[in-house]
């Protein structure tokens, strides 16, 4: 293989998680509808997974060829970007007025997340099987919640029936789209890993920058189309789910095939998720919600972050 055809491998792998990715959710979002299931909770579960798929197909990929390097670095990467581009873009479009109930419940949730995540690579500097199986527990946990808090609003709310896809077009949209992000996941791992070894980059870089960009550009689609609709609550929980999903699932699959390495930029770049988290949790504590002004702000910081990482 050339730089050229990586190029074309990789630009290819991209397209099939993008649109894969997309006729997942719609299948997915339709099927929810039509059981009556709010927007927030389709935000944190249906939507979160869908677009948390890329990352997952190229985590366990990598995971699985003896890779972990991307592993890590394409989570957090994933997740810095989730929370100050996604959600900061949503923002600029719509401001994201923010349940209480969201600020008290799945956003601090998604901290503590990374908070875990951070100790278990700062006291061992790996992420083995028995910690991978601990994450996978705790995401069956999280979705237990989730669905014990859709079948408690589905009880107190009686909404009219909405127009949705047909039951054959759902099943079709979520098989052709999980079947895209499987090789979507694959030609960007080889593609990816290509080009850095080519251009001596480090595999962490890579990682964090064109893998974590691309693997997130279904959340910043989705969040954004929804902000445009109205759909703050699907946009807001798309973001969050995601990244409680990219932590306790992705990495939780990662690690449990094969134990997964940290390096000191790895704990670095968990220690500044954990700070950008606070930090957009108490702007929007503040007032309910993000405007337009915080979204932007948002953005620069994570221009910052990418320079440092760069010039790192």
């Amino acid at each position: 293989m050339n730089i050229f055809t990586a190029c074309l491998l990789t630009i290819l792998g991209f397209v099939l998680l993008i649109k894969g990715a997309d006729f997942f959710v719609d299948g997915a979002s339709s099927v929810a509808k039509k059981l009556r299931i709010p927007s927030i909770i389709i935000g944190l579960t249906i939507v979160a997974m869908g677009t948390s798929l890329p990352e997952c197909a190229v985590s366990v990929t990598a995971s699985l060829a003896n890779n972990n390097a991307l592993a890590i670095s394409n989570v957090v990467g994933s997740n810095i970007f989730n929370l100050m581009v996604v959600c900061g873009a949503s923002a600029v479009f719509a401001p994201l007025a923010i349940q209480k109930s969201t600020l008290l419940k799945e956003f601090p949730f998604s901290i503590l997340c990374a908070l875990l995540l951070l100790i278990c690579g700062f006291t061992s500097f790996s992420l083995g099987r028995m910690e991978g199986i601990v994450l996978l527990i705790l995401f069956v946990c999280y979705l237990l919640w989730m669905v014990f808090s859709a079948l408690k609003s589905r009880q107190e709310t009686n909404e009219e029936e909405v127009e949705t896809l047909p039951v054959w077009k759902c099943i079709l949209f979520i098989v052709g789209g999980a079947i895209a992000i499987k090789y979507g996941g694959d030609f960007v791992v080889d593609g990816a890993s290509f080009i850095a070894s080519k251009l001596g980059l480090s595999q962490n870089l890579i990682g964090l920058t064109i893998v974590a960009l691309g693997t997130s550009l279904p959340e910043l689609v989705t969040s954004i189309v929804a902000a445009r609709k109205n759909e703050v609550d699907m946009a807001l929980g798309n973001a969050i789910g995601s990244n409680i999903f990219n932590i306790l699932l992705v990495l939780g699959i990662a690690a449990s095939i094969s134990p997964v390495a940290f390096i000191m930029e790895n704990v670095i770049d968990i220690i500044l998720l954990i700070i950008m988290s606070i930090v957009v949790w108490i702007m929007a504590w503040t007032k309910n919600r993000i405007d337009k002004k915080e979204g932007i702000l948002m953005i620069l910081i994570y221009v910052v972050y990418l320079v440092y990482i760069c010039i790192r």
